[in-house]
């Protein structure tokens, strides 16, 4: 894993040339690449993007068609902490969208929405594959099933005291 943030002498472009060195340059590994500079980013700036193209011996074009194929890259910046609330079918029954309006009125965004600190991206997507858990938040990562007001209170109080109450 790489440190969260550049030091002195090390910018971006030191960043991504060990990210692909890593990789062994391979063309093969753009998404893995991708993967772990937004790891570090939190976000694919176009900047990145256009080292990695270069770094690679790719089209910009192939580079950026990657990064927004796949819904998991994020090409606009994103919170600290990321929170994830599903509304497919099951969780929607199960009241997924009250869990969704409860994340929005206490970290203060709406869904697709960063906080102006930096600290929070609030998501919401069609469908997490857990089914039986429903309804279900995804903290930083973390899977929260049968979610309630109470355990989301409970979880943000991990991760931003203040907004649990």
């Amino acid at each position: 894993m790489l440190q969260k943030r550049e030091t002195a002498g090390d910018g971006r472009k030191g960043i991504i040339e060990r990210v692909v060195d890593k990789y062994a340059g391979r063309k093969r590994s753009l998404i893995p690449i991708l993967q772990d500079l937004q790891e570090h980013y939190r976000w694919l700036p176009p900047e990145v993007l256009g080292d990695v193209a270069v770094r690679l011996g790719l089209s910009p074009a192939h580079v950026w068609s990657v990064a927004t194929f796949y819904r998991s890259f994020s090409l606009e910046p994103r919170g600290r902490h990321i929170c994830t609330v599903c509304l497919g079918t099951a969780c929607h029954v199960r009241g997924g969208v009250m869990i969704l309006e409860h994340f929005e009125r206490k970290l203060g965004i709406a869904a697709g929405q960063t906080s102006a600190d930096g600290e929070f991206t609030l998501e919401r997507v069609n469908c997490l594959g857990a089914c039986a858990l429903a309804p279900l938040a995804v903290v930083d990562g973390d899977y929260h099933g049968q979610m309630t007001e109470t355990k989301a209170n409970e979880v943000l109080k991990k991760i931003a005291p203040g907004k649990d109450g």
